[in-house]
């Protein structure tokens, strides 16, 4: 969908950002509070720096009992971090915080944001980005699907869409315009 480049643009825009994605690498590496449990559950996942997410990934898609253990492990710490992040932000003062979360309606952490941006291709464009991924294959690509909620359901829930299929420079001014726009609202 462009999520993450829009999440870049908005990082770029001096907006700390919460970044889930980046939280399971950091999870899943050698010293990460993931670690010892996924090598106990996932054993042939493991590698010298860290948990082989390509290997993992093959483990748990399609299987989803697999696929429940290792959110079972990986969603309580990716929300203790983001409650950290929080506490940090408000420490800082910061009006305006932004989580960026692949699952958010999903794993309920909508329930946690006081507004929802949704970053929205046509499906053709959001195939075709998916598919230029390395690692990526048509039936990765169909089980990751069915695991979100499908466009038009987040749209209908978000407050907020913005395109990303119009190009990065209308991104960027569409994002820059919420962002000048919620940092004016009072309260």
């Amino acid at each position: 969908m462009g999520k993450s480049t829009a999440s870049t643009m908005l990082s770029h825009l001096n907006n700390p950002i919460h970044d889930a994605d980046k939280t399971v690498h950091e999870l899943m590496s050698v010293n990460g509070k993931a670690y010892n449990e996924i090598a106990k559950s996932f054993p042939e996942t493991i590698q010298v720096d860290g948990v082989d997410r390509t290997k993992l990934g093959h483990e748990v898609f399609g299987n989803p009992e697999k696929l429940k253990q290792l959110e079972n492990i990986l969603h309580p710490l990716v929300r203790e971090a983001r409650k950290r992040f929080f506490e940090q932000q408000n420490r800082y003062k910061k009006r305006l915080v932004i989580l960026d979360v692949p699952l958010l309606y999903e794993t309920g952490g909508d329930k946690d944001c006081d507004k929802v941006l949704v970053v929205s291709a046509p499906y053709f464009i959001q195939k075709q980005r998916a598919l230029a991924r390395h690692g990526m294959t048509q039936t990765k690509f169909q089980d990751i699907l069915k695991r979100q909620l499908p466009d038009h359901e987040k749209r209908r829930r978000a407050d907020f869409i913005v395109p990303t299929g119009l190009g990065k420079a209308h991104t960027y001014r569409a994002l820059q315009r919420l962002i000048r726009d919620l940092i004016q609202v009072k309260g």
